[in-house]
């Protein structure tokens, strides 16, 4: 199948996911009070600052794509996750909310993030309160796999927490106190632990055993970090237009991202170049020479192909949880599509 095919697989599901998602998203975003509302529906793109109607964008609701994805690949109705679903994409934007306040970033979905418009306070509050909801989702569904889907959405949450945790820790560390084996478990605990939640819960509801789950979780854990890779790759060597953040935002930031760490291991004259340009000030042209000196330090092309063989081990895993891959097409197409993507 060609990537064209799979890509164009991939959003035809991430349509249709939103078509079943969005509507238990919009009811719970209305039950909250007006002014905790007012700033979630501006982070969801659903309306502009000021209340009015926008046709922003939500997100490409990746996770809950997964959630429903995964129950079907196991024989599951995946109408029937449909508050599973909303309550993983209600998790995913808590901690959009939170990192945006704590990274400081100016932008998200092409404007302002939310804490840029409303303040801190509301945007942490907000993100507190898009949590709360997630969880009163699945204690209002009675399906019986909810309880279960709480529990694994609630540690993965705490793990979630630690990885945020470590990644602002490693700020406070010089370049070259950082280790990869570090990082990477920071990026499995950041970005794979969700996705590989929202592959077990779909699995959950669809009736899976905890084998399967397991293998399920780590299909979306290891796509998770070959996603994390790909989205470092692009916090450097992304295009604004397309991104909606300024072109070497991670690296501005100082961000000790997977191809950073990978490049200052690498003992090269580029690598010491690179430890020097992260303990002063980036400017502009220190943003350039900075990820130059990544490029020349290997810490691109590690990350890609790091990126390849996480997604490898994803679809072994994947094998062990359905053996039957065409019964989980839309699971692979999705994996695919997170990793080759170029914004």
């Amino acid at each position: 199948m060609s990537e064209v095919v799979e890509g164009r697989e991939a959003l035809a599901l991430l349509e249709r996911t939103r078509e079943i998602v969005d509507p238990r998203l919009r009811a719970a975003l209305g039950s909250l009070p007006g002014a905790v509302r007012r700033v979630a529906l501006y982070h969801f793109g659903w309306e502009n600052a000021d209340g009015s109607p926008s046709a922003g964008s939500a997100g490409k609701a990746i996770r809950p794509a997964l959630v429903l994805a995964a129950t079907d690949a196991f024989g599951g109705d995946p109408a029937a996750a449909a508050a599973a679903a909303a309550a993983v994409e209600l998790v995913h934007n808590f901690s959009l909310l939170h990192d945006d306040v704590i990274d400081e970033d100016p932008t998200r979905r092409h404007r302002p993030t939310a804490w840029t418009v409303f303040g801190t306070p509301d945007a942490i509050v907000v993100g507190d309160a898009l949590l709360a909801l997630a969880y009163r989702l699945l204690a209002e569904d009675g399906h019986p796999a909810a309880p279960a889907a709480a529990e694994r959405i609630a540690n993965c949450v705490i793990e979630l927490c630690a990885g945020q945790q470590a990644d602002c820790a490693f700020e406070e560390r010089a370049p070259e106190e950082v280790s990869l084996e570090e990082c990477l478990t920071m990026a499995t605990a950041k970005t794979g632990a969700l996705l590989g939640c929202a592959c077990a819960v779909g699995a959950l509801y669809a009736g899976a055993g905890p084998d399967e789950t397991a293998a399920l979780d780590s299909f979306g854990r290891e796509a998770g970090l070959a996603f994390q890779l790909i989205d470092d790759l692009i916090g450097i060597w992304g295009d604004p237009g397309r991104t909606g953040k300024p072109a070497g935002a991670d690296l501005a930031a100082h961000k000790k991202s997977l191809p950073v760490v990978a490049a200052l291991g690498s003992g090269t004259p580029a690598a010491a170049e690179l430890a020097r340009l992260y303990r002063g000030h980036m400017s502009p042209a220190a943003v350039a020479l900075a990820a130059d000196a990544v490029d020349r330090a290997g810490g691109r092309d590690w990350a890609q192909l790091q990126a390849s063989e996480r997604m490898a081990r994803a679809v072994y895993e994947l094998s062990r949880a359905v053996p039957d891959l065409a019964a989980a097409g839309d699971l692979l197409a999705l994996a695919e599509f997170v990793t080759r993507r170029s914004r």
